[in-house]
């Protein structure tokens, strides 16, 4: 049984306001630490786990992932790029059509990433709040990905109790 290609947008979770610091070094709240664990359970128990993990390397994205991986019963193959912490829909659209796996998650950051959910999937479009899931089908895998060639499947916002 062949399994289904799947794009998965996780906006990063709630992080500190970082007075004083660099926004790509802001931290995760502990409200967000707990919501990206959450998140992890959630991919699992609806079987979106990923093969790939592509992350923007800022620190909150990079803790997002920490506590998503809690979550996952096989942690798959994370790689940080420079490029999603302020790519563009577009951009992140060049990046996603390279990769040769089956299934893909994406932690990053809005409005990237609720932009590339829309034009993947027009009438679906909706807001990502902070660990707000966005899970696609491409149509033909990565290579083509492009506006309305991902329906959305599912979508879900991770909160801790």
């Amino acid at each position: 049984m062949t399994r289904r290609s799947l794009l998965v947008l996780l906006r990063h979770s709630k992080a500190e306001r970082g007075e004083g610091m660099a926004d790509f070094d802001r931290p995760l709240s502990a409200r967000g630490r707990r919501d990206s664990a959450m998140a992890g359970e959630w991919l699992t128990k609806h079987g979106y786990e990923p093969d790939l993990v592509l992350c923007s390397p800022a620190r909150r994205a990079a803790q997002t992932w920490e506590g998503v991986v809690l979550g996952l019963p096989d942690p798959p193959e994370v790689w940080y790029d420079d490029r999603l912490y302020a790519a563009g829909p577009r951009e992140m659209l060049e990046i996603l059509r390279k990769v040769d796996t089956e299934r893909v998650m994406v932690i990053a950051h809005n409005p990237t990433l609720e932009v590339v959910s829309a034009m993947l999937d027009p009438e679906a479009a909706r807001e990502l709040h902070t660990t707000g899931i966005a899970v696609h089908e491409p149509y033909d895998g990565f290579a083509l990905l492009g506006p309305q060639r991902a329906p959305l499947v599912a979508s879900h916002t991770a909160r801790a109790a």
